[in-house]
Parts: C-alpha cells; sequence; structure tokens
C-alpha cells in the first residue's frame, strides 16, 4: 500500500472536475503538497495553481465523509499536518478525518504552521476573535478562504495517481442521487458566478420596501442565468439583503469564475474577500471608482436601470416597487 510522505499535505475534495474555494490556498499554506479526491479529482488536480506535487484519488460522487476519512487514514497517519479548505465538503470531512486518525481538529485557521509543534490562529465570534493555538503532535486543521495570497509552483510534477485502500464496513450515508446546486440557495463561497450589488444600486431616495426590491430583482436576474447573488456590507447592514450574501473580510470570501458588480464602488474591505475572479464586470456611473479600474468591462451607467433591462431582456419579472414608471 502506498503512503504519503510529506509533512505537511492539503486535502482536496473536487466535485465534478471542480475545485471548492479556498483550495489553492489551503496547498499553499501546506507547502505545495496536496492530495485531491472526489469525483474528477485527476482533472482537478490538474487545474490546481500552487500544488508543486500533488496526487489524485477518485471516489466518487457525493461524500461519504466516514468511509473517505478511514480509507484517508489509511495512507496519511505519516503526515504530521493536514489542511483541508474550510468549503463545505471540507468541513465535513475534516473532523471525520481528525476523528479517525485520533488528532485535535484546528477549525477555522487563518494560518498554519507545520511546525513541530503544530501551531494555528483560529478565527472565532464571526472573525472579531483570533485565538492561537499549539498542537505537540499530529493536527487536522481547516483554512478559511481568502486569508493568504496563492503563488503559483514552480516546475510543479505531475499529479500522480494514489490508490486508497478498502475501508471496510462503516457507518455512513448512502448516496442516493447526486443533484446539481441551486445558485440561488448554494453557498455563497461556492458559486461559480456571482451576482453583487452595493449602494449604488439603489436610488437615493428609494423606500426601503424599493431598495429590498432591488436586491430580490438582482437574486432573479443571477438566477436566470445560473449565478449566486451577493451584496456589500452597506446593503446588509441595510437590511436589503441578509448577511449570509456579504461578500468581504468580514463576510464571505468568493473566488468565482464571472464577478458582475452592481453599483459597487470598490472598497478594500469588499474587494478583500473577492479572491482572484477569472472575469470582472462593473456597472457603476463613476468610471474612476476601484471596480471599475480592476474590472475587465467597466460599463459606465446606472446601475438599477441596466438591471431592470437586463431582467426584461431575459424575460425575469420585475417587482411592483422597482418597475418603471
Amino acid at each position: 500500500m502506498t503512503t504519503v510522505e510529506v509533512s505537511a499535505l492539503a486535502v482536496v475534495v473536487a466535485r465534478s472536475g471542480q475545485l471548492p474555494a479556498g483550495a489553492d490556498e489551503a496547498v499553499s499554506e501546506a507547502g505545495g503538497a496536496a492530495l485531491v479526491v472526489g469525483s474528477g479529482a485527476r482533472e482537478a488536480a490538474e487545474a490546481l495553481v500552487a500544488a508543486s506535487r500533488s496526487w489524485w484519488a477518485e471516489t466518487g460522487p457525493g461524500l461519504r465523509a466516514g468511509s473517505l476519512a478511514a480509507r484517508l487514514a489509511a495512507v496519511l497517519g505519516g503526515v504530521p499536518l493536514l489542511v483541508l479548505p474550510a468549503s463545505p465538503d471540507g468541513r465535513d470531512l475534516a473532523p471525520r478525518l481528525a476523528a479517525a486518525l485520533d488528532r485535535p481538529l484546528l477549525a477555522a485557521a487563518v494560518r498554519i504552521e507545520a511546525g513541530p509543534p503544530v501551531s494555528a490562529s483560529l478565527s472565532r465570534v464571526d472573525g472579531r476573535l483570533l485565538t492561537d493555538v499549539r498542537s505537540a503532535g499530529p493536527a487536522v486543521a481547516t483554512l478559511l478562504p481568502g486569508v493568504r495570497a496563492v503563488a503559483a509552483a514552480v516546475n510543479p510534477e505531475k499529479p500522480a495517481p494514489l490508490d486508497l485502500p478498502d475501508a471496510g464496513a462503516q457507518l455512513d450515508v448512502e448516496v442516493v442521487e447526486v443533484l446539481e446546486p441551486d445558485p440561488s440557495t448554494m453557498d455563497l463561497a461556492d458559486a461559480r458566478r456571482v451576482f453583487a450589488g452595493g449602494a449604488g444600486l439603489v436610488a437615493r431616495d428609494a423606500s426601503d420596501a424599493a431598495a429590498r426590491g432591488m436586491f430580490e430583482l438582482l437574486a432573479r436576474v443571477a438566477g436566470a442565468l445560473d449565478g449566486s447573488v451577493g451584496a456589500t456590507r452597506v446593503a446588509t447592514d441595510a437590511g436589503w439583503i441578509g448577511y449570509e450574501r456579504q461578500i468581504g473580510t468580514t463576510g464571505v470570501a468568493i473566488d468565482p469564475e464571472l464577478y458582475v458588480a452592481f453599483g459597487i464602488s470598490g472598497a478594500s474591505q469588499h474587494v478583500g474577500g473577492l479572491g482572484a475572479p477569472r472575469h470582472v464586470v462593473s456597472v457603476n456611473t463613476d468610471q474612476s471608482s476601484p471596480m471599475t479600474a480592476m474590472a475587465d468591462l467597466g460599463l459606465v451607467t446606472d446601475a438599477g436601470a441596466l438591471l431592470r433591462e437586463l431582467a426584461r431582456r431575459l424575460g425575469v419579472e420585475i417587482p411592483a416597487e422597482v418597475a418603471d414608471e
């Protein structure tokens, strides 16, 4: 049976060949070594930017966290530090893996050092408190997305297949069917297309009902384009949209393929949670705004008016509160 021998290793769960948010950050934190499991594991491993040395193991669709943890424990017992991105699958697998290896779990870390001893800074109280911890022995940790930069590996090795042993009888879930996520309800951190709104999406004299209506329209348009809706802190603090949709250093860290910003100036607190979107579109009346400056395409126009026109062309129903006169 092949075992992995490195001082630190990122364990990443892929779905249909897609990497979760924070995958390359976890690989960077682990020093460039990675193991990708899940469905389309080989394709996902080849897409890693920060991996200098990597392995892949195809474990099929759906996450059977109990069985997978037992299989991984058999080959990763000699790795002192295992780092998983704090994606939904990573947060599910990490405690099972820690239990299977009889190790402490350092959850929601913003910094991890292999040591010895293993040390980490853990985020608590919605990011308002950082707690420094140490583990004298091996540990399993989850790294929050958006907390570190990613450096591309120099002369990376080709990902190598890794055989995982059979787990035997395990108390675990039975995967009946794997359904594609609904962009309107999926975890914002995993969304590949994000349509976000800021204060500039709402007219200055708009009522609260009209402001909420604009963000409802944004969500409908995003859904029609297979995307998820996001917002700035100004919008969530005003109650126009829920806090779970807030993007930024005090909100959700994202790393989408497409990011469309409606009426967002590009404050550092918001941009700090964007990761590195492959394509950025800015819709703003201020052509000198930081968001427009960083965009691949900048549309200098009224964000609300453009959103309503886009809704009409997509056949999306416009809430009565924000319909044109």
